[in-house]
């Protein structure tokens, strides 16, 4: 390997190169890497190919844009939103893939579902809410002490049945005040009142 003042030789390739094509690397002598940037880039895909991963290529993105790594675009910095923890200040994923990527762990997380198993229980009740029939399925209603999905509903009746408490017994009592039965306690003796049953 022949070296000269201003440049050094790659173990790799044989080239002799300037300093500032090899990385540095601390445990050697000179302090840079054995090999050129484009080799380790090379060798690094190599090994990767052999444990069956795949290595991206590298695209040149200009000055003021960002590749996002989920839709593999490189967009504007006003399609990314700030993260002051990143090496270049912005959040790793763009917008509308991080909008995308946060609801389905939502979904994951909240309702043990992914977004197609949600897609189709929505196409099992044809779009439409179970309750009402008539507005689309958009809220997904469970059970909140088992957690227990058990349908799509609008948000009218899901906000509705929510704040009734998922009680059945409010339910049927709420139905039958619809129907025009009363449902007052009626005053049987001094604080002690009797349900119509």
């Amino acid at each position: 390997m022949s070296e000269s003042l201003d440049g050094r030789g790659c173990s790799r390739c044989g080239r002799v190169l300037p300093r500032a094509a090899f990385a540095s690397n601390k445990s050697m002598r000179d302090g840079l890497q054995a090999y050129c940037r484009e080799c380790s880039a090379e060798y690094y895909r190599q090994r990767q190919a052999a444990k069956g991963k795949t290595v991206r290529d590298k695209v040149s993105v200009p000055p003021g844009h960002k590749r996002c790594p989920r839709c593999a675009t490189v967009k504007a910095h006003s399609d990314w939103e700030r993260n002051a923890t990143t090496s270049d200040g912005y959040a790793s994923y763009c917008k509308v893939c991080r909008a995308d990527r946060n609801q389905q762990s939502y979904f994951k997380r909240k309702y043990g579902l992914t977004m197609a198993e949600r897609d189709l229980l929505i196409a099992s009740q044809k779009g439409l809410c179970v309750i009402c029939l008539s507005a689309p399925a958009v809220h997904v209603d469970h059970c909140h002490e088992t957690g227990k999905v058990r349908g799509v509903l609008c948000f009218n009746c899901n906000s509705g049945i929510g704040k009734l408490g998922d009680d059945p017994d409010r339910t049927r009592r709420a139905t039958a005040y619809l129907e025009g039965n009363s449902w007052k306690p009626i005053l049987v003796a001094p604080g002690v009142y009797q349900l119509p049953s």
